[in-house]
């Protein structure tokens, strides 16, 4: 499959992206000249191109009718993540929820035989690690 990161993706996700879905081609809308294109024609350019999958951080684009509309016309696949989160702490959540889940979300895409809109849950920063302090509270096998 073909895939397109909009402008307001990060940069970074591309290289990971690349990374853990090799069989797959993966741009950045920054990489083809691009990122100054509005959404409507953007989508049309990008299927026209041959993408499948349209990945964004933006979801007013399911509010706005013209997009909503000109996503429909481009029949690639909608992946829609959300930033919850401002800062360095906010883009670390967003691009490993993204990065995480994609492969198994272009698994099941290759499967379906319609467009689909598919959003990605952020990951919880709560939770996340586990410490153990090995003076109060040593393990085992710690010795």
């Amino acid at each position: 499959m073909r895939i397109l990161l909009d402008a307001d993706t990060p940069i970074q996700m591309l290289t990971l992206l690349q990374h853990v879905l090799r069989p797959h081609k993966v741009d950045h809308v920054h990489g083809r000249g691009w990122s100054a294109k509005k959404d409507v024609p953007l989508l049309r350019d990008a299927r026209a191109a041959g993408y499948d999958i349209f990945v964004t951080n933006d979801w007013n684009q399911l509010d706005s009718p013209a997009e909503t509309d000109a996503i429909r016309r481009s029949r690639m696949h909608h992946v829609r993540y959300s930033q919850r989160r401002e800062g360095l702490a906010g883009l670390a959540l967003a691009i490993g929820a993204v990065v995480a889940a994609m492969p198994t979300v272009v698994e099941f895409l290759e499967k379906v035989d319609r467009q689909q809109l598919v959003r990605i849950s952020g990951l919880d920063p709560k939770g996340r690690f586990e410490s153990v302090d090995p003076v109060r509270n040593p393990p085992r096998y710690w010795s």
